[in-house]
């Protein structure tokens, strides 16, 4: 607007010219002369404004890879104006909008990256309909609404996040009013909420896998002749043979569970093709055992965190009923170890779990990519130790077709081998619920992503409170996996797309659109324009690059995070660009 006037001004200053080079007595026709009349003092001219500066041009980032052969999806992040960003890649990706919607791709102001030197762990910055007032670690978070949201604001003033890792606690807590939503109650507890007319218990749908791993590094510390039993191929088989998933399921699972057939949900796009995993058989695993050089069994160790999850409702008694499984079965000793979450999971990711352990994957968004290529493919964490090529080979080849036709036998094939390799044991696709006081505004509601959106929620007064399973690890999610941080951060931080209030489909957040070329290989996102961050500063296309290279380049000085793995970008979007500095 303000250039639009400037350019009329200067018309009507132009036409003024004109106009008097025009005007006046012909020159021909000479006046009569008259007195000269007296003359006053010249009036000093106008001053004139100093000619304001045209604004500097836009100054957008951009980073690439010389090329490829790297083995990343991406080849460059561009800023292509102020509110324009490219992302080319170098295979296909019809998947890519789901990908980016994530939260662990949120975007923050660069200059805040750079102020807390990439580990903004307790005090992000984001774009969200709340904003983090304060973190009482082992207690609570409060969160404050934020008053220049660019969307509707929240419904409550305040929310405050809690945790508890027993569920009677969590349902106590909501009987007596001390919050008004829980995560996660226990399998015994469904009936006990479902039959309180104060209450309301609202299922999730089971979007989740429940997994045994193993290390199968050939040599790993903890066995006497240094050769992991693990390490073979058959001994893994017989122990996928050996356990009783069903048993496990209707012992421990709550309505709406099942045993996995497949690593991947079945109401997951080819979650299910291939063949359907072991059936228990005692004495067949007993004589694989055997076969592999193990006729006495072996003696290693079972890790697990103590946090509920819909995938692993109570992992004490499913650790305990698996070290019991196994020993009648096999004569396989396992000492149970439980590990603190943080470090379970950093433990897990980098391979430095020795035995078996207990795991589980919620789905982010329902695509095989993000299931199997998060966990098998070529940029997936070393938790299962060396990598397959039969089942990397085709996880890539699959996700880079855009019809699910096309992609059905490159995931058979994948699944096929999973089964035949055993790098984990898939155990159960777990049902779970929330639960909140009856009558509350708004839309109460369970994310079968286990995102659920607080903003859109509220109960009448001033402040809403959460109780969930566990405390954040961090708020930087960019380097986080676990479920309490991811929900946490996404009442603060926005990507470029987002997931829809309680359901699964992308729809734009700070991008108010995209585009893809026919290829499937450059995705361009146009910004909203005057989104504002929690500290004031404006959204343009450089916060973006930025937010993202940070993870995309391991050889970034900023690439630091809590744990420096961001194991959401390399399981989605392969290798890192670069290898960190030594």
């Amino acid at each position: 607007m303000k250039r639009n006037l400037y350019v009329l001004l200067s018309l009507l200053v132009l036409a003024s010219v004109v106009l008097a080079a025009c005007g006046g007595t012909p020159a021909t026709e000479e006046p009569a002369p008259t007195e000269a009349p007296a003359t006053e003092a010249p009036t000093e001219a106008p001053a004139t404004e100093a000619p304001t500066e045209a604004p500097a041009a836009y100054e957008g980032m951009m980073v690439e890879a010389p090329d490829c052969e790297y083995g990343g999806e991406i080849k460059s992040i561009e800023a292509v104006d102020e509110f324009t960003v490219k992302f080319t890649l170098c295979v296909p990706d019809p998947a890519f909008p789901s990908k980016i919607a994530f939260t662990s791709f949120a975007i923050q102001p660069a200059e805040h990256l750079e102020a807390t030197g990439g580990k903004p762990l307790e005090n992000p910055i984001g774009t969200g309909p709340y904003m983090v007032e304060s973190w009482e670690r082992g207690n609570q978070i409060v969160f404050t609404r934020f008053a220049d949201y660019w969307g509707d604001p929240a419904m409550s003033e305040t929310l405050v996040f809690r945790w508890g890792t027993e569920s009677a606690q969590r349902v106590l807590e909501l009987q007596s009013g001390t919050v008004d939503g829980i995560d996660n109650p226990g399998p015994d507890d469904f009936a006990t909420i479902e039959g309180d007319p104060n209450l309301q218990l609202i299922p999730r749908p089971a979007l989740n896998i429940m997994y045994i791993g193993f290390n199968n590094n050939p040599k790993v510390e903890g066995f006497d002749n240094s050769t992991n039993p693990l390490a073979n191929e058959q001994v893994r088989q017989a122990i996928a043979m050996g356990i009783d998933r069903q048993r496990i399921v209707d012992n421990f699972y709550p309505t709406g569970s099942e045993v996995a057939s497949h690593f991947t949900p079945c109401s997951i796009p080819n979650g299910c093709v291939g063949e359907e995993w072991y059936e228990f058989d005692a004495e067949a695993a007993k004589a694989l055992l055997a076969e592999a050089g193990y006729p006495d069994g072996f003696e290693t160790v079972l890790n697990y965190r103590d946090v509920v999850r819909g995938y692993l409702p109570d992992p004490n008694v499913v650790a305990q009923d698996i070290q019991a499984q196994l020993k009648e079965n096999l004569n396989i000793t396992l000492n149970i170890e439980v590990m603190e979450s943080g470090a379970f999971l950093d433990a897990a990711d980098s391979g430095q779990l020795t035995g078996l352990y207990l795991l589980g994957w919620g789905a982010d968004y329902p695509d095989q990519t993000n299931f199997l290529g998060y966990h098998f493919g070529a940029g997936s964490s070393a938790q299962f130790g060396d990598k397959f090529d039969d089942i990397v080979d085709p996880i890539e080849q699959g996700a880079q077709l855009a019809s699910e036709e096309e992609r059905a036998p490159h995931y058979e094939a994948a699944n096929n081998a999973i089964k035949q390799h055993v790098p984990m044991i898939p155990v159960a696709h777990g049902g779970s619920a929330v639960a909140y006081k009856a009558g509350l505004e708004g839309q109460p509601h369970a994310s079968p992503l286990g995102n659920e959106t607080f903003s859109v929620m509220g109960n009448g007064t001033d402040t809403f409170v959460w109780m969930q399973n566990a405390e954040p690890i961090s708020l930087y999610c960019a380097d986080e996996t676990d479920g309490e941080s991811l929900r946490a951060c996404e009442q603060v931080t926005q990507s470029l797309l987002g997931y829809e209030v309680g359901g699964t489909a992308v729809e734009p957040v700070l991008a108010e659109s995209y585009e893809a070329n026919e290829e499937l290989t450059e995705w361009t996102f146009t910004l909203r324009e005057g989104v504002l961050f929690h500290d004031g500063s404006s959204l343009d296309a450089n916060d973006v690059v930025k937010s993202l290279v940070i993870q995309w380049d391991a050889a970034d000085p900023l690439h630091t995070g809590n744990t420096g793995g961001f194991s959401y970008w390399s399981g989605l979007f392969g290798p890192f660009l670069n290898a960190p500095p030594q």
